[in-house]
Parts: C-alpha cells; structure tokens; sequence
C-alpha cells in the first residue's frame, strides 16, 4: 500500500503566501503609495518647512524655541499636564477594571456604559461642561454658591476635564489585562494562607504592571497631543499643540509653528514606542483549565470604596452631558438663565451647512478606513512581503503623530499642483482615514489570527480569486473587527479637531470647527447645541451600523494595542 504524505493547511498556506498574485500585489502597491503620499509626504514637508531659513538649512526656528524661557515653560507644562493626566486616568482606570473583573459591585452594566460614554463626545465637550458648571458664571460656582472669583481655567481645569475625557482609554487596556489574568492563581494565593491584600499586592497587580504602564503610557500620549481642551480651558496655561496653532494662524509663521509640532512629536513617539513594545509583550496565565470565578477577591471595604469612586466618576460624566443638554435650553448663560428654543434656532441657522459638511466627510471617511484598515489587516497576517514590518510602522505613526503636526503637514503638502486638495473635502477626508485606519487594522489582526486560515484556504481551492475570498469569505468572518473600526472611524471623523482645525474652509467646515468658535465668543447655548446634534449624530449612525452588519451588541474598539 502506498502512501501518500499531503502538507497540512499551514504549509499549503505558507506556499500560498509565496505565489505572486496580481490582486495581491497591486493592492500592497497601492497602499504603499497611499501611506507615502498622505503619511510620510506630509511629514517630510512639515519637517523640511521647520529647517528652511531664506532657501538653506538652518536650526534657526528650534534654536529660538530652546532660547526663548516662554517656550521652555510652555514644553515643561505640556509635560507636568501630560503626566499627571496619564497618572490619573491609569489609577482610574484601573479602578474601573479591577471593580468589574474582580468584585460583585452592583450595577456592572451602568458602569461599563460610563466609562465607555466620554469616548464618543467631542474632545473638548466636557471642558465646555465645565465652564457652564464651574466658569465664571457657571451654574454651581455663581448661581447655586454666588462665587465671582472662582476660576477654573488653567493646569487644574485641564487636569479635570483630560482625566474624565482620556481613563476610558486606559480602562480599555486594563480591562483586557485583568481579564486575562487567570483567577486559578489568585485562588491558589489563597488556598496556601494569603490575604487579599497579600494577593493583590504578590499577584493580581505584578501580572498588571506591563498594562498599566501600556495605558500610562497610551493616556501620556493623547494628553500630549490634545488640542480642543488646552485652547478653550488653557487660559494662562500655555502647551505646545496650541502654541503651534496659534503660531501658524495668529503670528502666520509655519515654520515656526512646524519646528513647534516637531518638539511636541519626541516625547510623544518615544511614549508610543514604549506602549507598542509593552503591549506586545505578555504574561501567559490562562492555561486552557476550568477557571474559577475571579470575583470577590476584593475586600469588603475595598469593593465599597471602588463602588464610591465609581458612582462619583459616572455621576460626574451624567452631570457634564446633562449640563450641555440643559444648556442648550437657557436664554444667556449666566446672566438670563429663562428657558428658550432660540438656541436651537440659531445653531441650525449657523450650523446646518457644517452639519451636512461633517456627515457626508465622516461618512465617506469611514467606509473608506473600514474597509482599507481590514484590507491591510488581512495583508499583515495572510501575507508576506517586502517591507511588510514597515508597512506596519507607517500606519501606526498615523495615530502616534500630534493632529496638530498632521494639520501643518497637510496644508504644507496639497497646497500646490499636482496634489492641490486644499479648500476641499476631500484633504479632510484623507486626514480623517490615515488617522483612523491603525485602530482598524489592530481590531482586524487580532481578530484575523483567532481565525483558521484553512477556511480562506478551502476557497482558493474551489477557483475563487483572492478578491472574492477576501470579500465573500474574509470578510464576513471578520465583521466584530469591522464594526469595530467603521465605528471608531466615525466618531474620530465626527469629534476631530487638532488636525482639522487647520484645514476647514467656509464651504466645508467641520461641526467641532464651529462648536469651537462659538465657545470663543461666549456662545454657549449654541455651542451646546451643536454638541448635543453631534453626540445625537453618532448614536444614530452607531444604531445603523448594528443594523447593517447585524450586530446586537458594540464592543468600543481597544486603542494603541
């Protein structure tokens, strides 16, 4: 009897990966192109920009950067703020995650939908809810306590608003490393004579620390590159993204305002290189064993005291969306507190065009990022390839570069033939999918290796195309991943500010764009109108996307890994 060996399905994938295939291949062409001309190019030319001096090379800009003590400060509190923000919101999320993974606290539901709730506001709505509540004229420091002196703005305004609006990011992470830590080897902490506090401090928090330092680091960064709360809240608290805006639009130096962006970008790539390398590494504990229940590992009094901390952190969030929607309803805030619709009327007079604008930029920005962040998922992890890892690198420096620099760059680049695309949509669409396809193609790996590439394999064998798997086989399989990342996209499209504020015209304007000058000149009933319609907007467009996928259940997509 003869026999006959057949490679298994790895090796025939493996042999699969090597054939050349011309779908495959232009589509890897085609991205590089994308990456090179809406990544790196503008990039380059920010970076070109901040060296040129009268037609040569000179270090002029970032010398006066480093002489000038103003600036010095500016970079020292962008750092201070930074920090402290991500100290904050990691302990708070931390909180969070360790409340609903290892205690019985009541209401898990409503705690896991308030940590989730900030991450679909505008990026400076709750610095807009903290003027109307604790401003000058807000609505507890005047109205119901008579304060007048009271003032808000500034390091310790910032420090509120970016912590409540930025833990959900850390909770994400930690929500994952908590869940992935087995319970068997707290319960044998246990069983050998431990106390919880014991086993909390030798077990459940060492298998913690390369997480919490991953959101530490994650939180460091966004606080960092954060526009909309420092330009509205900042007051005399200057930071670097806001300093670069207003050296481009208010003192018209690009250059300057490029080199500004540059020294904003170190720190911040150095912080997302740590996460990345952190977050890639693990601690294996869960062994394929029946686990027991991992909860009531907490001691009583902590399980109450997390239980507070986190009724207090909700109430607040419920308190800064109801403010916006009673604020939408009052005549003048501070001065004529009567109830009106005038707001409403005069925001939509204002707002409808720029309303209209974002929707249909938001909505083509997200099919486009949905479906190119899965078609570079796929390639990653079905593929190989030239330059593979450094298609993987670019992507990713979508999300790690400041939105203000991203903004310089893209009014630097396509401001002249042959990529003349500034006064158009279209230059804000491109900003909004190459800041937003790296959580897409993050949720789309994770979910792609989970799946036996056997039943991609098994259609290729019957005569379909790499094109047809990918849409008829792949895809469908992966459609958790997708929603993920068409809604991701569209709540970044809908809430983006630090990149777009640099590229709106009158004709195609942005939602936060007009918020933002409206908060300007002290229009916070409109302001808070147009925030309300935008969080409006999101929650129907989240409700069609469940429609359309058939999705009964949204799962917000992990950032940064």
């Amino acid at each position: 009897m003869e026999l006959t060996f057949k490679p298994n399905t790895a090796e025939q994938l493996q042999n699969k990966k090597k054939i050349k295939d011309p779908i495959i291949t232009g589509a890897i062409i085609t991205i590089w192109a994308l990456l090179l001309i809406f990544i790196l190019y503008p990039v380059s030319k920010a970076m070109i920009t901040s060296i040129m001096v009268d037609g040569r090379v000179s270090f002029e800009h970032y010398i006066y950067l480093f002489k000038q003590a103003w600036l010095r400060k500016t970079f020292i509190n962008s750092m201070k703020l930074a920090v402290t923000v991500a100290t904050i919101s990691t302990f708070i999320g931390y909180c969070y995650a360790y409340a609903l993974n290892r205690t019985d606290i009541p209401c898990k539901g409503f705690f896991q939908q308030m940590s989730l709730l900030p991450i679909i506001s505008p990026p400076f709505m709750f610095a807009l809810s903290v003027i109307l509540l604790l401003g000058k004229n807000g609505l507890i420091t005047k109205k119901l306590l008579g304060l007048t002196s009271f003032n808000i703005y500034g390091f310790d305004g910032l420090v509120l608003v970016q912590s409540l609006s930025m833990f959900p990011i850390a909770y994400l992470v930690l929500d994952g490393v908590l869940k992935a830590i087995s319970p068997d080897l707290e319960d044998s902490a246990f069983n050998l004579g431990a106390t919880r506090r014991q086993v909390f401090r030798t077990v459940t928090m060492p298998l913690s620390l390369q997480g919490i330092a991953s959101a530490w680091l994650l939180v460091f960064v966004t606080s960092l590159a954060d526009f909309g709360n420092p330009v509205i809240l900042g007051g005399d608290f200057d930071v670097l993204s806001v300093q670069a805006y207003l050296q481009v639009t208010g003192m018209f130096n690009t250059p300057r305002g490029a080199a500004i962006a540059f020294v904003l970008l170190a720190p911040a790539l150095i912080a997302f290189y740590l996460q990345r390398n952190l977050s890639k590494k693990s601690v294996v504990t869960v062994t394929g064993k029946p686990s027991t229940s991992g909860l009531m590992k907490a001691h009583p009094l902590a399980k109450y005291i997390l239980t507070i901390l986190l009724s207090l952190i909700s109430l607040m969030t419920l308190a800064f969306y109801g403010v916006i929607i009673y604020g939408c309803f009052v005549k003048l805030w501070g001065y004529n507190w009567s109830l009106t619709l005038e707001n409403f009327a005069y925001a939509w007079d204002v707002g409808k065009l720029s309303i209209k604008a974002t929707v249909i930029m938001a909505g083509i920005a997200t099919v486009i990022a949905g479906l190119l962040s899965m078609v570079i998922a796929f390639l990653m992890v079905r593929k190989e390839f030239f330059g593979k890892k450094a298609m993987g690198f670019v992507t990713l420096l979508g999300y790690a570069i400041p939105g203000t620099l991203v903004g310089i760059g893209y009014i630097l680049a396509f401001n002249t033939p042959p990529l003349l695309l500034t006064g158009t949509m279209w230059i804000i669409i491109c900003c909004f999918v190459f800041r937003e396809i790296p959580v897409g193609i993050e949720s789309g790996v994770a979910t792609l290796n989970q799946i036996d590439p056997a039943i991609e394999e098994a259609s290729l064998n019957l005569g379909a195309d790499t094109a047809y798997t990918f849409t008829h086989v792949t895809l469908p399989l992966i459609k958790p991943a997708f929603f993920a990342s068409l809604a991701y996209s569209f709540v970044r499209s809908m809430t983006a500010v630090s990149a777009v504020i640099f590229l709106v015209t009158a004709r195609w304007n942005h939602l936060t764009a007009l918020v933002l000058a409206q908060t300007e000149i002290m229009r916070l009933g409109p302001a808070s109108v147009l925030s309300f319609f935008t969080i409006i907007i999101v929650f129907i467009v989240f409700a069609l996307i469940r429609l359309s996928l058939g999705q009964i259940s949204y799962t917000a997509p992990r950032i940064g890994g």
